[in-house]
C-alpha cells in the first residue's frame, strides 16, 4: 500500500511518500500554506493522484502527556475535511517529537541553518509516515 503522510503547520505542509510495499518513508515536498485552506487540499488530492496513494497519514499533535490539544483537535478536523477531498482514507498518527527526530538527522547529517528550514518539515512528514508504516507491519494497528 502506498500512502502519503502529512505534517500540517500553520505556515507549511510537510508530504512525505511510501513505496508501493509500504515499507519505506521517503520526504518528498513541501507545500507552502496559501491563503485558502481548499486550494492546499486540492494541492495534496493531486499529490494522491501523482503519487498513486492509497491513503493519507496525518501527523496528529498531542501533548506530552498524550491528551488531545487545540492543535490535535484542529489536525483531526483537517483530516476530515480532506478525506472529502482527496478521495482516499485519511488516518491520524501520533507525531510527538517527529520535529525534534528530524531537526537532529538533518543536524547529524550535516545540514545547517536555512537549508535545515526548508526541509525541515518534509523530514517530519517521512518520520510520522515511517512510524505509521512500522506499526502496521509489527500488526499494532495504527
Amino acid at each position: 500500500m502506498r500512502a502519503l503522510g502529512l505534517d500540517l503547520g500553520s505556515k507549511r505542509i510537510g508530504v512525505a511518500v511510501s513505496d508501493r510495499s509500504g515499507t519505506i518513508a521517503s520526504p518528498l515536498t513541501v507545500i507552502e500554506r496559501s491563503s485558502s485552506r481548499r486550494r492546499d487540499h486540492d494541492r495534496i488530492a493531486e499529490l494522491v493522484g501523482d503519487e498513486e496513494a492509497e491513503l493519507i497519514v496525518v501527523g496528529l499533535p498531542r501533548s506530552l502527556s498524550g491528551a488531545d490539544g487545540p492543535a490535535a483537535k484542529g489536525a483531526r478536523a483537517e483530516a476530515d475535511v480532506l478525506a472529502s477531498v482527496a478521495g482516499v482514507p485519511v488516518e491520524t498518527w501520533d507525531e510527538r517529537f517527529s520535529t525534534v527526530t528530524a531537526e537532529r538527522a538533518l543536524r547529524l547529517g550535516g545540514v545547517r541553518g536555512p537549508a535545515r528550514r526548508q526541509v525541515v518539515d518534509k523530514v517530519a512528514a517521512a518520520v510520522i509516515l515511517q512510524s505509521w508504516l512500522d506499526a502496521r507491519r509489527a500488526g499494532s494497528r495504527p
